[in-house]
């Protein structure tokens, strides 16, 4: 009887919203096109894993940035090895900050960062640490490997650039950290470490860092597959 009413109740809403009665947040509508300045919201995982398989709309989602804030190269399709062929990918160059290089990323892979950016990342720099991150170091996105290099492992993400290895934040004011060196500090460092891992899980399927295990003890690692998996 419950799960009739609740069929029920969904035919109407669906009625309610296609008639114009109802009217659903862009951000809230699975349904909408998505643009990087929309709140983040429990759908916002969602439509980004969507346009794995839409190169087009996912690349109208990068593109709502404003002008001149994103430096990107779309890139075809293409094999750096036989075993790890590479589809719907960019070379992300900068963004509202600078990378100590350019790395290749999926498409949706580098909007969840472009996203993760602007909406957790450079805020809790402000707050925590009173300056805006300048620069993003990272030891790359993509390797065509196995899960912890093991021969009998499933692959990793990495092996289809949808997942980026941060080790460290440079901020306006001069300021370095680095996971190896400042995880376990306490005070604003500690605290803003802590919050550029918790505010990537509103974007990215999972984030492993140095509370996961041993192997992440000098990098975050924000990876597309799972779905706010955080540790």
């Amino acid at each position: 009887m419950r799960s009739t009413l609740f069929i029920l109740l969904l035919i109407a809403v669906g009625v309610a919203v296609q008639k114009g009665i109802i009217e659903i947040p862009r951000h809230w509508a699975p349904w909408a096109p998505l643009y990087v300045d929309d709140p983040i919201t429990p759908i916002t995982q969602l439509k980004i894993k969507r346009l794995s398989g839409d190169r087009e709309a996912c690349l109208a989602a990068l593109d709502t940035v404003p002008d001149g804030e994103l430096s990107y190269t779309p890139l075809a399709d293409y094999a750096p090895t036989a075993s790890c062929p590479l589809t719907n990918v960019v070379r992300m160059q900068s963004s509202s900050v600078r990378f100590n290089q350019s790395f290749v990323a999926t498409c949706p892979l580098a909007l969840a960062w472009v996203m993760y950016e602007r909406h957790e990342l450079q805020p809790a720099a402000q707050e925590i640490m009173g300056s805006p991150v300048r620069q993003v170091d990272h030891v790359g996105s993509f390797a065509c490997r196995n899960i912890y290099h093991r021969e009998n492992a499933r692959r990793s993400e990495h092996a289809t650039a949808e997942a980026l290895d941060v080790i460290g934040f440079r901020f306006e004011n001069g300021q370095r950290i680095t996971l190896i060196n400042n995880w376990d500090e306490e005070g604003s460092v500690g605290e803003f470490l802590r919050a550029a891992r918790d505010g990537a899980c509103g974007t990215f399927g999972n984030v492993l860092g140095p509370d996961y295990n041993a192997a992440h003890a000098d990098h975050f690692h924000m990876g597309m597959r799972g779905f706010r998996l955080c540790r």
